[in-house]
């Protein structure tokens, strides 16, 4: 809508129900402006329709899909009304920077040390895996303390020592303390039912599987 940066949405909603018609559509425009309010509140400036529509059907408002609708053309204004309020949505930075953007946000520089450590030894892990992968027969010989023999048809058999069996004492207990609930609390965050870190708002901080991959590494 051209020069709709120039209308507060709030204008947009008395418009619309200035148009009348049923008291639910009216009720619903209204929750679909209170639903836009909050999301703007909440510094978010996506206001596309998949997005605002999983939101909407989470709330019970309308059917995500139902946006799409001839009759849902209202809904689709006031829902504009507030994308171009809010402004253009934020480019998202490379996900390849993701881990470097985390590990900024933990305070403690022995811990941020080891979090890098661990994040640089998962990623060597990770393409080692994909060398053996690549051989249709591997074997695995399992040994005590944490030793772990790896060989494929052809190459020379590698011996790789766990990670958790690399840590001293006191690095041990810094990733412990880094996932633990009263650690996280007393920074404002919390752990998710999926192992994601969030912070006060619910925003994710550090992805789904993160604190249980900690304590896969620590062997717990």
């Amino acid at each position: 809508m051209s020069g709709m940066t120039d209308i507060h949405p709030d204008a947009v909603l008395a418009s619309l129900l200035d148009k009348g018609g049923r008291s639910n559509r009216r009720a619903n425009l209204a929750k679909m402006h209170e639903l836009c309010r909050r999301q703007h509140a909440a510094g978010s400036r996506d206001f596309s329709l998949p997005a605002i529509g999983r939101l909407a059907e989470a709330e019970g408002i309308l059917k995500g899909r139902a946006l799409y609708n001839a009759q849902s053309a209202d809904y689709r204004v006031l829902i504009e009304a507030w994308s171009a309020y809010a402004g253009p949505a934020e480019t998202k930075p490379p996900k390849t920077l993701a881990s470097h953007d985390y590990l900024m946000r933990i305070e403690d520089p022995a811990i941020r040390s080891i979090m890098q450590a661990v994040i640089v030894e998962r990623d060597k892990l990770k393409a080692q895996l994909n060398v053996l992968k690549a051989h249709t027969q591997v074997t695995v010989d399992r040994r005590p303390l944490g030793a772990t023999v790896s060989a494929a048809p052809g190459t020379q058999p590698v011996a790789v020592l766990a990670l958790a069996a690399q840590f001293t004492p006191s690095e041990r207990e810094a990733l412990q303390k880094a996932v633990s609930a009263s650690y996280l609390e007393e920074r404002g965050l919390k752990e998710g039912s999926h192992g994601e870190i969030v912070n006060e708002r619910g925003r994710t901080v550090f992805e789904v599987g993160f604190a249980r991959a900690v304590r896969k590494v620590l062997g717990g």
